[in-house]
């Protein structure tokens, strides 16, 4: 690969309709000499070699021999990739004319500030937010991670709320800005996540390091999501409940690991119920074997814990809000970041 300023890297997993459809506006609405875009592959059985070979020849194509996921995909294909800043994009991405100047910018102006993200909109309805991402992402004390557009299953029309320059907790794998030094300075994405919550590891990470993390609200991406796991399936359950438990037990601070682990166990489990409620048990299982390959983890887990502890020169981040999302959400009634913002 060449030595650009910033690589656009794009990893797929058998995406071909999408980079059809959304590579060719990437490409339109990238052009500079500064700019590379590239596509790595996590061992597609679609047509997605062929597509790239046939369409898009002038797009270097890393192929990996198989697929790593999400987050150790993207650490194996950044290996080859030189440049200052990567601009980690999802395939179902659509961006438009000048999308990506005002995050460069904002880099090269606050060497502090380690990631950024734009606002993220849904492609159906292109005034809303996205559920991944949305206007950047906030965690409670009790690690349920919430965005200031979204909040569960509540997302906002964007009216222009947050259009306001914001640091954050953690910026969307869907489409961040990260610099290449700090990201692997951090560690780069947890191969052990797979998929889902990696990317809020990366940014607990790099804030417990003194860098900040921030949304910059002069670029807007629009978003598909939910293109590889549905909502629906109990694997993406199991996932995001297993590298939920992962997430805390890897950062939290010491004085209140076990605390917050056993609400977040005794929580989990209601949900679990919750599920059966719903007739839907596959879920509910799912959070069980979550639970039980998490406590087995927690094994290798302990070393990177240690390592992270030792590196960590903040603990109090304050986008890690001191209340429950939850109780807010649920009894409280809050159901959009704005109405938080007024107690």
């Amino acid at each position: 690969m060449s030595n650009s300023k910033t690589a656009i890297v794009i990893l797929n997993w058998n995406g071909a309709p999408m980079l059809e459809k959304y590579l060719p506006t990437l490409i339109r609405c990238s052009v500079s000499p500064y700019i590379e875009i590239i596509v790595a592959d996590n061992a597609s059985t679609d047509s997605s070699e062929r597509l790239m070979r046939e369409q898009f020849p002038q797009i270097p194509f890393i192929r990996l021999d198989r697929n790593y996921g999400f987050a150790e995909g993207y650490n194996r294909a950044l290996q080859y990739v030189k440049a200052d800043y990567y601009m980690l994009l999802n395939s179902d991405v659509e961006v438009s004319m000048g999308w990506l100047e005002p995050m460069i910018t904002y880099l090269d102006r606050n060497p502090q500030v380690a990631a950024c993200q734009p606002k993220i909109h849904q492609i159906a309805e292109r005034d809303m937010f996205e559920y991944a991402g949305a206007a950047g992402g906030y965690i409670d004390r009790l690690g349920y991670p919430f965005c200031r557009g979204r909040i569960f299953g509540t997302i906002e029309k964007d009216n222009g709320q947050y259009d306001t320059d914001a640091e954050l907790f953690w910026a969307t794998g869907a489409a961040m800005l990260v610099r290449s030094s700090v990201y692997w300075e951090a560690g780069g994405l947890d191969a052990d996540f797979f998929a889902h919550m990696e990317e809020i590891d990366l940014c607990w990470r790099m804030r417990a390091r003194g860098y900040s993390i921030r949304l910059v609200p002069q670029s807007t991406v629009y978003h598909v999501g939910g293109g590889t796991l549905g909502a629906e399936k109990p694997f993406k359950t199991y996932l995001n409940f297993r590298n939920n438990a992962l997430l805390l037990y890897k950062n939290l601070p010491e004085n209140e690991l076990h605390k917050i682990m056993r609400r977040r166990y005794l929580l989990d489990i209601v949900a679990a119920f919750a599920y059966l409620l719903k007739f839907k048990p596959g879920h509910m299982n799912a959070i069980f074997r979550a639970h039980r390959h998490a406590r087995k983890m927690k094994k290798q887990f302990a070393a990177k814990r240690a390592q992270n502890m030792a590196a960590t020169t903040v603990t109090r981040i304050e986008q890690r809000v001191g209340y429950s999302i939850l109780w807010k959400y649920s009894i409280c009634g809050h159901k959009t970041f704005s109405e938080l913002l007024k107690f």
